[in-house]
């Protein structure tokens, strides 16, 4: 069954791809805090997968079904090939990066400079939907730079949905290519939802989920009753709790994972990790915000960063500093 067919609909709440941070350790550890949301991968350029190490990139836990790989990439012939891998690798869906800011993406001719050609996204989102049978997704702004214009971000709305796509992450602000830093690009660009739930009435068919300030359990509350789903990111980084939260919120039958239960899976998982090679410190590094807000945080997140404890790669490491709150 596809996501498109599903009834649980995942895009209902997801966690934004973010670089260094969404690997396959994190979002092993936010499917537990959220079992029915749509995780996931960092970026990954279609130049990484074609000319790199395609199982360091690709390879995924089952357990973190649906689960998402979102490419940069401005070729449409790189493109697909990079979304077969994407759908022999299991991938539920494929989602370009129209988005994001950052210099490196700037020089390499995607991310969020895209939306001035919106002609070629089109081409590309088509070329990959030619090929594959999963959903292709788009990611995107509402504007370029300090250009405010509804016209310009529903005109590349328009192209992409005359494709067929039906799926649009809009981060609800601008993107300053040039004087802000991604950080910046996250903050200071004002918010505009108004503008998503426009683009919403627009393309009633298609849609749309809100990315961008959903800092509180009630702004995801609110916003998640107005939109087709809500996309979290450095939210579920810094206080993974809170996903947990509104995971519980959104599908109140579907359990989510105790304290307890979250360091026993943990611990099993830092074992299997580590067999296949990967660091203690990596797989611990998601849970650190974890307790953030509750008497004892500061011990959990000092414990679990003790460089000593780290280095001997000792996974007794995670149950201790889970036993204060189990």
């Amino acid at each position: 069954m596809s996501l498109y067919q599903s009834s649980k609909k995942p895009w209902r709440l997801s966690v934004a791809p973010m670089l260094d941070v969404t690997d396959r350790h994190c979002r092993y550890f936010h499917r537990l805090l959220a079992p029915e949301a749509l995780l996931y991968t960092e970026m990954v350029t279609t130049g990484a997968l074609i000319h790199g190490d395609v199982p360091r990139h690709l390879d995924c836990n089952p357990q973190e079904h649906p689960v998402a790989l979102q490419l940069g990439g401005s070729d449409p012939e790189a493109l697909v090939h990079c979304a077969k891998l994407a759908e022999q690798w299991g991938y539920d869906e494929v989602n370009l990066n129209c988005g994001c800011p950052s210099e490196r993406v700037q020089k390499g001719a995607f991310g969020a400079c895209l939306m001035a050609e919106a002609d070629l996204v089109a081409d590309c989102i088509k070329a990959m939907q030619d090929t594959v049978s999963i959903p292709v997704t788009v990611k995107h702004r509402l504007g370029i730079d300090y250009d405010e214009s509804y016209t310009f971000v529903h005109d590349f709305v328009a192209k992409i949905y005359a494709t067929d796509c039906r799926v649009f992450i809009a981060h609800a602000r601008n993107a300053v290519l040039k004087g802000l830093s991604p950080k910046d690009n996250r903050a200071i660009p004002p918010l505009r939802y108004e503008v998503v739930a426009q683009l919403k009435r627009d393309f009633p068919d298609a849609l749309f989920i809100l990315n961008g300030g959903l800092s509180t359990q009630e702004a995801m509350v609110e916003q998640s009753q107005q939109f087709d789903g809500i996309m979290v990111g450095r939210l579920a980084w810094h206080e993974p709790y809170m996903l947990r939260d509104i995971s519980q919120y959104l599908w109140p039958d579907s359990p989510v994972a105790s304290n307890a239960q979250i360091a026993q899976a943990m611990s099993n998982y830092a074992e299997y990790a580590m067999q296949q090679g990967a660091p203690l410190r990596a797989v611990i590094k998601p849970m650190l915000g974890l307790m953030n807000g509750q008497k004892g945080a500061r011990h959990f997140r000092r414990l679990l960063s003790d460089p000593k404890r780290l280095s001997e790669q000792d996974v007794g490491l995670i149950e201790e500093a889970f036993a204060p709150f189990i």
